[in-house]
C-alpha cells in the first residue's frame, strides 16, 4: 500500500497582534454568555488586514513551503483542497485563485465547505485516500481563516463575548507519496444529529443576503452553549482514543497532541481525558485565539519550530466542528522532514 506522509507545514499571521482591550475597553452590550467558559477572552490574536483575502494568506502561508522545497516542486502539485472560513465570494471557492496565483494545475482541487475547526483533518483524510487510489502523488492542503477581523469586529457584535475568541490566520501542509513523515491512520465521523446546530443570526430577523441594518453573528444561547461543551469535551477524547486503539496506542503514547484551539476549558479537558501532559499538547490559545480551522497547522507548524515535536515522535491531530457535527483525529510518525 502507498505510504503518505504530511512532509511538511507552515502558517501565517496577518498583522500585528492586537490586544483583548480591543474588546474588554469597548463599551459591553448585555450578554448573559460573557462568563461562559466558552469566552474566557484570551490576551492577543490576528485580524486580517482590510483588503486582505484568503487567498492572499495562502499564497504567504505557502512562501516557506516554496523556499524549502523549491517553486517547481510545488508547482507540480496534483491535489489541491482549500478550506475559507470565511469566503471571500459567496459563489466562488478559493481554489481556482490560489491554484492561479501559485502556478499550479492539479489534476485534483476541491473547495471543502464542511468540517469547520478540524477541516485540516478531513482535508488529510481526502488527500491520503485521493493519493493511495490514484496516480497522483503529491497534495497541497490549505485552511485559511478571516472571520475574527471581518465578522466579529462589526460594531455591534464587537461588544459580544463571542467577538474576543476568534483570531485570523492561514496554515498550510504539503503531503508527498513517501515515508517522510508518514500518516498511520486517520479516524473522521460526521455526526448528522448534531447538523444545523450552529446558527448565523441577525437580530432583526431578516437572512444574511437579505437587506437591513442589523450584523450578522453567531447564534449562541446558554443551552446551545452547555450543549457544545458537552459535546466537544466527548468527541475529541474519543475520536482520539479509537484512532489510537485502531493504531494499538493509548493516550500516553501521544509525543505530540495538537488540536484545535476553541477556548482553555476544552484545552484542559482533553488533554486530561487522554492523559497527555501539557508540555506535550500545544497550545496557542493566548498567543492567537481560536483560529478555527486553521488551528491545527498553525499550532502543529508552531510546536516544529519550538521544538515540541521529538524526531520519530507519534503526532496525533484533533479536533470537532461547530456545534459538534463532525470530529476527526490523524496520526503522523515525524520525522523533521521539510528542509527544517
Amino acid at each position: 500500500m502507498t505510504t503518505v506522509s504530511l512532509t511538511d507545514v507552515a502558517g501565517y499571521l496577518p498583522g500585528d497582534p492586537v490586544p483583548a482591550e480591543f474588546y474588554t475597553s469597548h463599551p459591553e452590550a448585555e450578554d448573559k454568555l460573557r462568563d461562559s467558559p466558552m469566552f474566557k477572552v484570551p490576551p492577543l490574536r490576528h485580524h486580517v488586514a482590510p483588503g486582505e483575502s484568503n487567498v492572499d494568506m495562502i499564497e504567504r502561508a505557502m512562501q516557506p513551503l516554496v523556499e524549502r522545497h523549491g517553486r517547481d516542486e510545488i508547482r507540480g502539485v496534483d491535489v489541491l483542497l482549500v478550506h475559507s472560513q470565511l469566503p471571500d465570494v459567496p459563489f466562488v471557492g478559493a481554489g481556482t485563485e490560489v491554484a492561479r496565483r501559485l502556478g499550479l494545475s492539479p489534476e485534483w482541487l476541491v473547495d471543502v465547505a464542511n468540517a469547520g475547526c478540524a477541516s485540516f483533518i478531513h482535508m488529510l483524510g481526502l488527500a491520503r485516500q485521493i493519493l493511495t487510489t490514484t496516480e497522483a502523488r503529491t497534495a497541497l492542503l490549505c485552511n485559511a481563516q478571516s472571520a475574527a477581523g471581518r465578522l466579529f469586529t462589526q460594531s455591534e457584535v464587537r461588544k459580544l463575548a463571542q467577538a474576543a475568541i476568534p483570531g485570523d490566520g492561514c496554515g498550510v501542509g504539503y503531503l508527498t507519496t513517501s515515508d517522510a513523515a508518514p500518516v498511520l491512520g486517520v479516524e473522521t465521523r460526521h455526526v448528522g444529529d448534531y447538523a444545523g446546530d450552529m446558527t448565523m443570526v441577525c437580530d432583526d430577523g431578516r437572512r444574511y443576503w437579505e437587506p437591513g441594518e442589523a450584523q450578522l453573528r453567531i447564534g449562541f444561547t446558554e443551552a446551545g452553549v452547555a450543549r457544545v461543551l458537552d459535546r466537544g469535551n466527548r468527541l475529541v477524547p474519543e475520536v482520539v482514543t479509537d484512532l489510537c486503539g485502531r493504531l494499538g496506542k493509548a493516550g500516553t503514547d501521544i509525543d505530540t497532541l495538537v488540536t484545535n484551539q476553541p477556548n482553555r476549558t476544552f484545552l484542559h479537558n482533553w488533554r486530561h481525558t487522554l492523559e497527555v501532559p501539557p508540555e506535550r499538547h500545544p497550545d496557542t490559545f493566548d498567543q492567537y485565539g481560536n483560529l478555527f480551522g486553521a488551528a491545527i497547522p498553525i499550532t502543529l507548524d508552531h510546536a516544529i519550530r519550538t521544538g515540541r515535536v521529538p524526531d520519530g515522535g507519534l503526532v496525533v491531530l484533533g479536533g470537532f466542528a461547530h456545534a459538534g457535527d463532525f470530529a476527526g483525529a490523524a496520526a503522523i510518525r515525524w520525522h523533521g522532514g521539510g528542509g527544517r
